[in-house]
């Protein structure tokens, strides 16, 4: 399949991109900044090319951006979030890697002071060891995305189908009560 019809989210399964390095589509993030108000500073942990980052910035807010991999952008392009980082955040806002996001929100929610905001699939609702994490963390709301995004592999777009559901998770640690469900439209 040489032709580029599978490059995004979801096709040829075993075949991912590098790291898992899909962008966040710009319009992704600025619809959360619409629904969600961060205080203080934000962790944006696994930056890749800095598009969510960017975003974070332009509305203002002061964002410190880390990669594992140098892809060109961030303070830190080469820091494991995962592995023993000492930094400390008001708010971690990221799109992990689907397979490392349970840990990437374990650990964040041990280091960010007030939020911890992820974009996944909407199948990251599934599975028993998430349905702990959910059941032992402040999560508040999942923003589901009315229309299917287009994640691409590396971000480079190739053609147009969104195949899979993406959803913001929003933990609080100011939050106490069961967590609910919203939409972002988008067209």
């Amino acid at each position: 399949m040489g032709n580029g019809k599978n490059n995004y989210i979801g096709a040829n399964q075993g075949k991912r991109a590098e790291l898992d390095f899909y962008p966040t589509p710009i319009y992704a993030t600025a619809e959360l900044l619409k629904k969600e108000k961060f205080k203080g500073s934000i962790w944006e942990c696994a930056c890749g090319n800095g598009a969510m980052s960017n975003v974070l910035k332009e509305h203002g807010y002061s964002v410190y951006s880390s990669d594992i991999t140098d892809r060109g952008y961030g303070e830190n392009r080469n820091l494991d979030f995962l592995s023993g980082t000492n930094i400390k955040a008001d708010n971690i806002i990221t799109n992990p890697p689907f397979k490392l996001a349970k840990e990437f929100v374990e650990k964040a929610l041990t280091i960010a002071k007030y939020k911890v905001a992820i974009i996944q699939r909407l199948a990251f609702l599934e599975s028993k060891s998430r349905y702990e994490l959910f059941k032992k963390s402040p999560l508040k709301t999942v923003y589901v995305f009315s229309k299917r995004l287009g994640m691409y592999a590396n971000g480079i777009q190739k053609e147009s189908i969104n195949m899979l559901a993406f959803a913001w998770f929003v933990w609080d640690k100011e939050y106490s009560g069961k967590p609910y469900l919203d939409w972002i439209y988008n067209d």
